[in-house]
């Protein structure tokens, strides 16, 4: 039965002369993958927008690119680090970690809005707080105050130093620097705005010291490095060591009272007026150290030994010249020799 049937309908075809290709064009074209898939390769043609030849946003050469490419070329021209000089030394700072923000975008839509050969601004949002905390931590490292000439120990002799310039950063200037850098977009040096102060003379009297040789039993007295006397003195007994260290001259009195210190060798002992046998002599000067002065003493014998209780004995004559000599402030360094 089916073969007598197909064998009409073919027979039927001929007789009417229809092509055979007429049946395959009523069905649906292709989708492109099966085309690609049949051996087609058709072209997809996309349509980006190019920028304007010779056109510069921030000072970069955007002219010919696609907005994206153009967008990746400013936002990586502005990440570039910003040199700073603070006096000779070289600072550099990432705007990306400081929290600045170029708007590429935006520039770029301009760029793409404007004329061949012309120059777009790039509009940055710099964050105030940032830059104050930075040049705040810069200042911190840098700042220094001036030093006058001062004198210190070598070898337990006395040399003056030579004073130190002070110097400060601007602050408000240094913001305000960065700021503008940063809104710029500019990658040229950043000089921070500096000032020097020259060293303050000596105060007078500051390069007086007085230096007492606890081991030789001595005290001189020095104007700068010069010597100008040297005298006997008598320091502490080992139970009661005369305390090494730099102290100053913060008292002095004339014919001074003597107080029992509270101290297990003053136990009982009661005060005693000014006059002779008052164990401090006619004069006193207290140091910086508590209950540790320079005096002078009735014990005349004791000079040139360690018999005190830690103070600095002189004979009475010659606590009354240092006396007259030194003054509140001047320096006293004890040491070992």
């Amino acid at each position: 039965m089916r073969r007598p049937l197909l064998a009409a309908i073919v027979a039927l075809a001929a007789a009417l002369a229809i092509p055979a290709f007429a049946v395959a064009a009523t069905e649906p074209p292709l989708p492109a993958a099966r085309l690609v898939d049949a051996g087609f390769s058709p072209e997809v043609q996309t349509s980006t927008p190019l920028l304007p030849l010779g056109v510069h946003i921030a000072g970069v050469d955007v002219g010919g690119l696609q907005t994206d490419s153009a967008m990746t070329f400013v936002r990586a021209a502005f990440a570039q680090p910003l040199t700073l000089m603070l006096g000779s030394k070289r600072v550099l700072v990432s705007p990306t970690d400081l929290g600045v923000v170029a708007l590429a975008d935006r520039a770029v839509r301009r760029a793409l809005a404007s004329t061949s050969d012309s120059s777009v601004p790039l509009e940055v949002r710099v964050p105030g707080a940032a830059v104050r905390t930075l040049v705040a931590r810069l200042a911190a490292g840098y700042d220094r105050r001036a030093v006058s000439r001062s004198l210190a120990l070598r070898n337990f002799r006395p040399v003056l130093t030579n004073g130190v310039s002070g110097r400060t950063l601007d602050r408000p200037g240094a913001v305000a620097a960065i700021s503008k850098a940063l809104a710029a977009g500019t990658h040229t040096p950043v000089v921070l705005p500096i000032s020097e102060t020259a060293p303050a003379a000596a105060p007078t009297g500051s390069l007086q010291l007085i230096l007492v040789r606890r081991a030789s039993n001595t005290l001189e007295l020095f104007d700068g490095v010069k010597l100008v006397r040297r005298f006997g003195v008598a320091t502490g007994q080992p139970a009661y060591p005369t305390p090494l260290g730099t102290f100053s001259i913060i008292s002095k009195k004339r014919d001074p009272w003597w107080y029992p210190p509270p101290s297990p060798w003053a136990k009982g002992e009661s005060a005693v007026p000014p006059g002779p046998g008052n164990p401090l002599g006619t004069r006193w000067m207290g140091l910086s150290e508590p209950l540790v002065g320079i005096h002078g003493t009735p014990d005349a014998a004791s000079i040139g030994y360690s018999r005190s209780h830690g103070c600095v004995r002189m004979r009475i004559d010659q606590a009354e010249w240092l006396f007259e000599h030194v003054s509140i402030g001047t320096r006293v360094m004890i040491v070992p020799a």
